[in-house]
């Protein structure tokens, strides 16, 4: 399978991941900050879920042990901020212009807008081989 359509499989699957941790809070959970906490909890899941996946099905990066897997997952991580800014920033648009089911919608469109980014950042600055 080539590695852009296994990329975007395994998009698709943290994208369900995140969207689908975030309406389950946001079905049981009617608090302060509902929303922030939806965003966290989402980004969270799909964060571990996308980390794994890309380092031994996308990138196969051989590396082991805990300080590799460390150096590896708060690279991931910090290539990810601005990606996650867009992915939050366009889903929070959503829900002030839209709100409803469309909030979930600007996560969904701000997600492939980042995941698009964040492969090309992940190539070159955290995994470092060429694919």
């Amino acid at each position: 399978m080539a590695i852009a359509v296994r990329y975007a499989a395994f998009a698709a699957v943290a994208t369900a991941l995140n969207l689908g941790a975030q309406g389950v809070l946001l079905a049981f959970y009617d608090g302060p900050y509902r929303l922030s906490a939806a965003l966290v909890l989402g980004t969270g899941v799909g964060l571990v879920a996308k980390y794994i996946l890309d380092k031994y099905w996308i990138f196969a990066d051989p590396s082991e042990g805990l300080a590799n897997h460390a150096r590896a997952f708060s690279l991931y991580t910090v290539m990810g901020l601005a990606t996650t800014a867009v992915f939050w920033g366009t889903e929070l648009l959503f829900d002030r212009l839209f709100g409803g089911h469309w909030t979930l919608v600007g996560g969904a469109i701000g997600l492939v807008i980042g995941y698009t980014v964040k492969y090309q950042l992940d190539r070159s600055f955290v995994f470092r081989r060429t694919v």
